[in-house]
């Protein structure tokens, strides 16, 4: 079943809502009109229901009115879990393709500032909604875009196609770019990413952009760097948080708990002491500026923070480069946290520190942060590339 976009009030209020909140430019607006969402979805998705605070099954065969509903919302839908594996309508382990919120997409593409006629390269295919909104802007022998899963791929095409749209669609991985098409006035990635492939770099023109989702392991939250590429190297500030699923090449493989914590007596010789820090000051949230800016300053480290029980929250943090681990306890109440620590590193203390950093330089948001990435690696930086420090 297909209704005319024209039919559907719903896209009409959405792109009025998208508009008026500055997502949507102007200039875009004939963008959004042209490439329907709806059109690029599977007649099979997950769309994120707030009620329930989950992703929640939807079929244009059983339910069409909700279907349509949900296509012209600004939600995120997934679209495929557990990279294909998954079969039946219950959400599967981990949703691995999805349709982005629009207001995302259209944000994105303002970073880009892309023009007609310029060449772009665009990573993660996913529904192929994105590629199609660049090909009806830049022409569709100026567009490549890239998927490493073979069916999303495919499907993606199939609904190029019957749009009308023809960008050079390439099944491969991302990391390596393509170079086929190379070189990019611009670069587009639509998947979260904790390096950036230096051949990106390599296939984009000198003063060309790339823009992408990135973030370090500390936590899934990203912020979109968007990155000027000039004699080799690449830098530029970060201009808002978003979170992606990750790159599949990049995706962090932690190991269990216990693994860092036996469970029998695996507190035993771990450091015990105490923090002021306040637990409505260090669990901010994914999207805040604290966890992105504390995964800038502490390498090698995942946070993970638990469900609140009787009054009580613990925070852990694991070492990547080694089994070290550290557990802040916070208590309702009560004015200091209980913190434990053991392994080769003081994770709460390094943590702690960056905290400290961070409240010492105005609690600074994500846009003061920036991002240069060149042979020697990544670097963070506040304020003044000049100034920046390992990542």
């Amino acid at each position: 079943m297909t209704i005319d976009p024209l039919d559907r009030p719903g896209r009409t209020a959405l792109g009025r809502i998208l508009l008026e909140a500055g997502a949507l430019s102007a200039d875009w607006a004939s963008t959004f009109a042209a490439v329907d969402r709806a059109g690029f979805l599977p007649d099979l998705m997950w769309p994120f229901d707030p009620r329930r605070q989950a992703p929640t099954a939807l079929s244009v065969t059983d339910d069409p009115d909700a279907w349509y509903a949900a296509a012209d919302s600004d939600s995120p839908i997934v679209t495929q879990w557990d990279d294909g594996e998954h079969t039946g309508t219950e959400p599967g382990t981990v949703p691995t393709s999805s349709s982005s919120m629009p207001s995302v997409v259209y944000t994105l593409l303002q970073d880009l500032a892309v023009d007609e006629g310029m060449a772009v390269l665009d990573l993660g295919t996913g529904t192929g909604e994105t590629a199609g909104a660049l090909t009806h802007r830049c022409d569709s022998g100026k567009v490549t875009t890239v998927e490493v899963d073979r069916s999303v791929s495919r499907k993606a095409y199939e609904r190029l196609c019957a749009a009308g749209l023809h960008p050079d669609v390439v099944v491969g991985d991302g990391v390596k770019g393509h170079t086929g098409n190379a070189p990019y006035d611009r670069i587009l990635a639509t998947v979260g990413l904790r390096e950036i492939p230096g051949a990106w770099i390599e296939q984009t023109r000198s003063g060309g952009v790339i823009v992408a989702p990135w973030g370090t392991h500390y936590t899934d939250a990203d912020a979109v760097a968007r990155l000027v590429v000039r004699g080799g190297a690449a830098t530029g500030r970060f201009t808002r948080p978003v979170e992606f699923m990750k790159l599949r090449a990049q995706r962090l493989s932690l190991p269990g708990h216990g693994e860092y914590v036996p469970a029998e007596g695996g507190a035993d010789g771990a450091d015990a002491s105490t923090t002021e820090v306040a637990e409505a000051e260090f669990v901010t949230g994914q999207y805040t500026a604290l966890p992105f800016a504390l995964g800038l300053r502490v390498r090698d480290c995942v946070q993970v923070v638990a469900d609140k029980r009787d009054g009580a929250r613990p925070v852990w943090l694991y070492g990547l480069g080694d089994r070290s681990w550290a557990c802040v306890l916070f208590r309702d109440g009560e004015k200091e946290a209980r913190v434990w620590q053991a392994g080769g590193r003081r994770l709460w203390d390094e943590v702690e520190a960056a905290y400290r950093w961070w409240i010492d330089h105005g609690r600074p948001e994500h846009t003061r942060f920036g991002l240069t990435v060149n042979d020697a690696g990544h670097r963070a930086w506040l304020d003044d590339p000049a100034d920046s420090w390992a990542v």
